[in-house]
């Protein structure tokens, strides 16, 4: 595997007792997946902690403050007609934060029950390894995309830890 930047995305959760109820999820306004629903996050700065860049990025793009971060996925993805793109991106779910997701000039957040998210709204990625991490597994997967946002190769597993 090259040597991928890293990037993060959370994912707010409502949860009754270990069901998830519902998922709080980003329309992203401008940039990079402009016009897609997604968790929030973005690139680790250099010399930046993982775990604090899901923070100040949750802090950021919807006003939050997490109190706690557990990390549920690891997804790399390819762009081979733009290696640019290509990156690492590690996933978390917090269950406990400070304040309601708010909108911000870059995302604008909205909940949704896990039986109602909109996948076809997404990364078409997103329905291969988001399903999974709710239902409580851990998943590492790659991707390598082809233009038009299509999945040319994509590896899916399960794996007990990180």
């Amino acid at each position: 595997m090259l040597n991928l930047r890293q990037s993060t995305l959370v994912f707010l959760l409502k949860k009754e007792g270990k069901t998830v109820r519902e998922v709080c999820l980003a329309l992203k306004k401008r940039g990079f997946g402009v016009g897609r629903w997604n968790g929030v996050g973005g690139k680790v700065e250099p010399g930046e902690k993982v775990e604090k860049a899901v923070r100040r990025e949750a802090r950021e793009e919807i006003g939050v403050e997490l109190r706690t971060v557990r990390k549920v996925a690891e997804l790399s993805f390819y762009f081979p007609h733009k290696p640019d793109w290509d990156q690492q991106v590690l996933v978390y779910f917090s269950h406990d934060w400070v304040g309601e997701p708010i909108e911000t000039e870059e995302m604008r957040p909205a909940w949704y029950p896990e039986e109602k998210i909109p996948y076809d709204l997404m990364w078409p990625d997103d329905v291969f390894w988001l399903p999974e991490v709710l239902k409580g597994n851990l998943v590492r997967a790659s991707f390598i995309f082809e233009e038009g946002d299509k999945i040319k190769v994509s590896e899916v597993k399960t794996v007990d830890k990180f």
